[in-house]
C-alpha cells in the first residue's frame, strides 16, 4: 500500500475546476494508493463544521461526500487543518471517516518515520503571521468566534482574507517562507525524520544537515485550475508526482 501527500487545494465556490480535479483524483489515483494525508487548506476558508449542513453553500456538502466515499472503500484518511481551515473540527473528521491529526503528527511507517505539517508555524521570520496564528487559535477566541452566526463568521473571515492578502503584498517570499532555525528544532524534537509539509507554495524537497545526520524536508505543491501534484510515500522512498 503506498500512501500520498496532498495540501494547500484552497477549494472554494470560486474554484470548481480545482474541486473537479480533486473528485477525480480521489477515485483514481488516492483509492489505488489506499492512503491519503492532507496537511492543511484542504479548503480556501473553513467556518466551523456547522457549515456542512449551510443549504446555501453545497461545497462543503459535497467535499464531504466525496471524503466519505473514499473511507468508505476502504482508503485511509488523514486531515491535518492549516492556517485558512484550521477550524476543521470532530464533527467534519467523524461524517468523512477521517482521522484529525494535530500539527505536527509523526507517522510511523514500515520504512522508518515521516513527520507531517502544514509548515505555518515554521514561518518564525514572519513575527506578525505568528502572532495572528498565535490568537485565532486560542480556544477563547476559537469558541467566541464559534458562537457568532454563520453569516457574521463569512463576512469577518471575508475581511481577514482581505487583510492578509494586502499585508502579504508587503511582504517578501523569504520573509514568508519556513526558516532553517524552526525546522531545525521540530526535526530534533521528534529524532530526525523526515519532514513532509506544505504552506509556503513552493514544492521542493530540501536537504539539511542536522547534529551529522542529512535529514529531507519535502515541500509539497498548491493546486491551480492548471496542475495538481501530489507526493506518494511507497517501500521507503519519496516521489513527486503531477496528476494529468
Amino acid at each position: 500500500m503506498s500512501i500520498l501527500f496532498i495540501s494547500d487545494l484552497h477549494l472554494s465556490a470560486q474554484t470548481p475546476a480545482i474541486t473537479r480535479r480533486f473528485f477525480a483524483f480521489l477515485e483514481g489515483e488516492a483509492r489505488a494508493a489506499g492512503e491519503l494525508y492532507i496537511l492543511g487548506d484542504l479548503f480556501e476558508a473553513w467556518l466551523g463544521d456547522d457549515a456542512i449542513d449551510d443549504p446555501g453553500e453545497p461545497l462543503a456538502a459535497n467535499v464531504l461526500a466525496a471524503l466519505r466515499a473514499f473511507t468508505e472503500a476502504g482508503g485511509r484518511l488523514g486531515i491535518l487543518p492549516g492556517n485558512r481551515d484550521f477550524l476543521l473540527g470532530d464533527d467534519f473528521a467523524r461524517r468523512a471517516g477521517a482521522a484529525l491529526l494535530a500539527d505536527p503528527t509523526l507517522l510511523n511507517t514500515a520504512s522508518g518515520p515521516l513527520l507531517l505539517a502544514h509548515g505555518d508555524a515554521l514561518c518564525t521570520a514572519d513575527g506578525d503571521y505568528q502572532q495572528f496564528r498565535r490568537q485565532v487559535r486560542d480556544p477563547v477566541w476559537r469558541h467566541a468566534f464559534l458562537r457568532r452566526p454563520l453569516q457574521e463568521r463569512r463576512a469577518l473571515a471575508a475581511g481577514l482574507r482581505e487583510q492578509s492578502e494586502t499585508v502579504k503584498r508587503d511582504k517578501s517570499s523569504e520573509l514568508m517562507d519556513v526558516t532553517d532555525t524552526a525546522t531545525i528544532e521540530l526535526l530534533r524534537a521528534y529524532g530526525l525524520p523526515t519532514l513532509i509539509h506544505g504552506h509556503t507554495h513552493r514544492p521542493a524537497m530540501h536537504t539539511l544537515s542536522v547534529d551529522g545526520q542529512i535529514v529531507e524536508r519535502w515541500v509539497l505543491a498548491d493546486w491551480t485550475a492548471a496542475r495538481g501534484e501530489y507526493v506518494r510515500y511507497d517501500a521507503g522512498r519519496l516521489s513527486r508526482h503531477a496528476l494529468d
